[in-house]
């Protein structure tokens, strides 16, 4: 179900949908690795990306992709990729579109673990990255450099609830340059929607608020079809940070 007219407590039960042949009213978990093909010319063509079906487990899973479906409708992205946890899901969404001599600018408030990846494991790689108070405009505007390609917030920031001007910062990013990414995980699509407001990329601990019941460990990357094709897809199916069929089950 792809409508994306439904109130948000439709979307929340039926968004994404995607019945067997047996007709479950519930999600299924298909608990596989691998598919059956027709032929091998079938099975060359689905991993070579020419022809739609799922292929290994790692890449995509039926189970999966109805929570992400269901995350891009509440969100209103065109397409979202689970990860395993929710820091998998920051680490794929900044990793995945620098390189080596690019620069990263990022608000102070910010998640433990994001802070991590901001100010300790991308300049190890080679990516400078720039701490700022992500209240002050002003900030962010002289922070940006030419070779700054991804701006970071978090707004509610966790734990401290500090506030940034979402729509004020995607607006000075793109001016210079450079995407958007936002931890959206305080506020949840149902209470913000930083693409709305400008964001290129949105991304969820599912781990929080989304499961809402401590059973789970998950993530979510949110994003244009444009930025999965050139980055995202490719990184999360070459280095294996997917969510396992049992979360979306459990959430």
């Amino acid at each position: 179900m792809t409508d994306r007219t439904f109130h948000p407590e439709t979307l929340l039960v039926h968004g994404g949908t995607l019945r067997s042949q047996f007709g479950e009213t519930s999600e299924a978990l298909f608990l596989t690795q691998g598919y059956v093909y027709d032929s091998a010319e079938q099975a060359e063509a689905r991993f070579t990306g020419e022809s739609p079906g799922y292929q290994y487990s790692r890449f995509s899973n039926p189970t999966v992709t109805m929570f992400e479906e269901r995350m891009a409708l509440l969100e209103g992205a065109e397409v979202a990729r689970a990860t395993a946890t929710g820091m998998a899901a920051v680490t794929a969404a900044m990793l995945c579109q620098v390189k080596a001599g690019d620069h990263v600018v990022a608000a102070k408030a910010l998640f433990g673990s994001c802070r991590y990846i901001v100010e300790d494991l991308l300049p190890r790689l080679g990516v400078a990255s720039t701490l700022i108070d992500g209240a002050d405009l002003q900030a962010w505007k002289d922070a940006a450099r030419p070779e700054t390609v991804a701006f970071f917030l978090e707004s509610p920031t966790n734990p401290t609830l500090e506030l940034v001007d979402i729509e004020a910062v995607a607006a000075i990013a793109h001016a210079a340059g450079a995407r958007l990414v936002v931890d959206n995980v305080f506020a949840t699509p149902m209470w913000q929607k930083p693409m709305a407001l400008g964001a290129d990329v949105v991304v969820y601990s599912a781990t929080k608020h989304i499961d809402g019941q401590g059973r789970c460990l998950g993530g979510v990357v949110l994003c244009s079809q444009e930025f999965l094709d050139k980055h995202l897809q490719t990184f999360i199916r070459q280095t294996g940070p997917s969510m396992s069929p049992f979360t979306p089950g459990c959430c």
